[in-house]
């Protein structure tokens, strides 16, 4: 007997790898897309995918939480993950993309799959098919943002996240900059450093704090994400909060004096042709003009052309814990699923990894058997825990995957920190192993 398409609403990175994940496994599926018909405050284009924030994944160390978590989804054949590696571009130990080219070649995988079937279409309500996913990511239409707030029977939850700017390489003065990664990472040079004096820093730091920002909404309050904080918002907690953030000098040397800078302002290749970079933690939600007078005064800055300006947008999560099991299923609608972002999970990679585990566990739904649950002494599994098992009457906060949330089944004690973490890498990699093969593919009805 045939079995009903899987209804999965956004094609964003969660959404677009629980289709992968079901279609290879020869489940039928349709995608819904609203754009271009229907737009947000932040995609440009109509592709599968596309990255609006940041053009990084963060650390590719599998010493590094979210490189453990890479490894795992790699395990599953995680099309995230082998689109990000084909786009990438230099940035230390980090992997970051080609923004365009990762979300043409997600968009050409989708399309490559005769088992998806791609919908240029808004929802704007909870779909009655047998199984449904909802990724629809923190920029939620409304009308369906609504719609799921009458089916949790609760208002939703949010925070204020930003964009930092990219600016054009043909109107950069890479004189007064020098390439270096921070402790020689990766290549050794991947990134352009602008470095700053003690007076050019505090002088950079007085304009930040007196340029105009773009204002909140009256009835909302300015609520922001740790790790995403707009740099204007890290300014005003102290003049040298930046130089122990995103001005860090620390392992960055200039070659020319042999000495660190005060501060510095690092600069990460956005696109494969080198024609645009981006302000590594830049992200801001100054105006328009304020960011042409602030961001110029940056040595080698000067004359930037801005590609693309830093831009604040609302996000919107559900209170997770109160209402999915592990497998980010509803508990009162077992057929409903959430994955990405508006679970509460924090991160491109994270959201990409509970598309890839909801598709897993619908295929083994669909394929008649109860599913296996991904176990926590892994990230993925981790990160099903963290929107599941806290309690439902305490605060719940976005989360990047951190070693902290995942299970470590140690014996006794290990003090030795290196140790410890190579332990729980190996342990989770084996686990995600193990349930690889016990979440295997079975026969299913060819698509239609």
């Amino acid at each position: 007997m045939e079995k009903t398409a899987v209804t999965i609403v956004g094609a964003g990175l969660a959404g677009s790898e629980c289709a992968w994940q079901l279609a290879r496994r020869g489940h039928r599926v349709r995608l819904f897309e609203m754009r271009p018909g229907v737009k947000t405050a932040a995609h440009q284009t109509e592709r599968c995918a596309e990255l609006v924030c940041s053009n990084s994944f963060r650390s590719d160390n599998p010493r590094n939480a979210v490189g453990l978590l890479k490894r795992e989804m790699e395990l599953l054949d995680s099309l995230v993950i082998r689109c990000a590696r084909a786009s990438a571009v230099p940035a230390g130990d980090a992997l970051a993309m080609d923004r365009d080219e990762f979300s043409r070649l997600v968009s050409e995988a989708i399309a490559s799959r005769p088992e998806i079937d791609l919908v240029r279409e808004e929802v704007t309500r909870i779909p009655e098919e047998e199984f449904a996913v909802l990724a629809t990511g923190p920029l939620t239409s409304d009308a369906l943002d609504c719609a799921i707030g009458e089916l949790l029977g609760t208002e939703d939850l949010y925070f204020y996240d930003s964009m930092a700017p990219i600016v054009a390489a043909a109107s950069l003065d890479f004189s007064k900059m020098y390439p270096l990664s921070r402790y020689g990472k990766g290549s050794g040079e991947d990134y352009w450093n602008c470095p700053l004096g003690k007076e050019e820093y505090e002088s950079f730091v007085a304009d930040l704090l007196s340029a105009e920002i773009v204002p909140v909404k009256d009835f909302e309050k300015g609520i922001y994400f740790e790790g995403c904080l707009p740099i204007e918002v890290m300014a005003e907690r102290g003049v040298e909060t930046l130089r122990h953030g995103p001005m860090k000098p620390m392992g960055l040397p200039d070659p020319r004096t042999g000495r660190i800078p005060y501060a510095v302002v690092q600069l990460r290749q956005d696109d494969l042709a080198k024609e645009h970079y981006n302000l590594v933690g830049f992200q801001t939600k100054l105006k328009v003009g304020e960011q042409q007078r602030v961001f110029r005064k940056i040595p080698g800055l000067e004359n930037a052309t801005f590609v693309r300006y830093g831009m604040l947008h609302r996000n919107t999560y559900i209170h997770a814990p109160a209402h999915l099991d592990r497998f980010w299923r509803m508990r009162r609608e077992p057929r409903i699923f959430f994955a990405g972002q508006i679970t509460g999970v924090e991160g491109y990679v994270e959201s990409a990894a509970t598309g890839l585990a909801v598709g897993i566990t619908i295929a083994q739904l669909q394929e008649g058997r109860e599913p296996v649950p991904v176990p926590y002494t892994t990230a993925i599994g981790s990160l099903a825990r963290h929107c599941s098992e806290r309690p439902a009457t305490k605060a719940f906060e976005p989360m990047n995957v951190t070693f902290g949330l995942i299970e470590d089944t140690s014996h006794s004690p290990i003090r030795d920190k290196a140790v410890r973490r190579q332990q729980m890498v190996d342990r989770a990699l084996a686990a995600i192993a193990e349930w690889k093969e016990m979440t295997a593919a079975q026969a299913v009805a060819a698509p239609a």
